[in-house]
């Protein structure tokens, strides 16, 4: 009886360590970095005015959209099987995010992260559900 439940086990971990299961939880793992790419965009448009009109956000807040240069420079990167950043190639990303001597940080990708990272786990678990019943 208890070679019965071994061979279930095994099954199973086999089944999780399948191709089709390492790149679920690859995909799992991209789709979160989107999601915080998406939740920081969305957080530079929330309330903001562009051109002549533009007011900087406060300090502390999500940088306010004036160019969208910012925006358009946020991606959600696959650097390796299980793993993704969240980069913001535009060149003054770092001083708004950490601030400098002269300016406040007007932080945007910490805030995403901390409002979607809530959200992480159910997307993997579904996900990996999912791979596992197509097996």
């Amino acid at each position: 009886m208890p070679l019965i439940g071994a061979r279930k086990h095994i099954q199973r971990l086999r089944r999780l360590s399948s191709p089709k299961m390492q790149k679920a939880i690859g995909e799992a793992i991209y789709e979160a970095a989107d999601a915080v790419r998406a939740e920081a965009h969305r957080s530079i448009s929330a309330g903001s005015v562009s051109g002549k009109n533009h007011r900087p956000s406060a300090p502390g807040h999500a940088p306010n959209r004036d160019t969208g240069i910012l925006q358009a420079h946020l991606k959600a990167v696959q650097t390796g099987r299980h793993e993704a950043e969240v980069r913001s190639e535009a060149p003054y990303s770092a001083a708004l995010e950490f601030g400098t001597s002269k300016m406040a940080a007007r932080p945007f990708l910490r805030p995403a992260r901390d409002k979607v990272a809530k959200d992480l786990p159910n997307l993997a678990i579904e996900k990996i559900n999912r791979a596992l019943r197509s097996n």
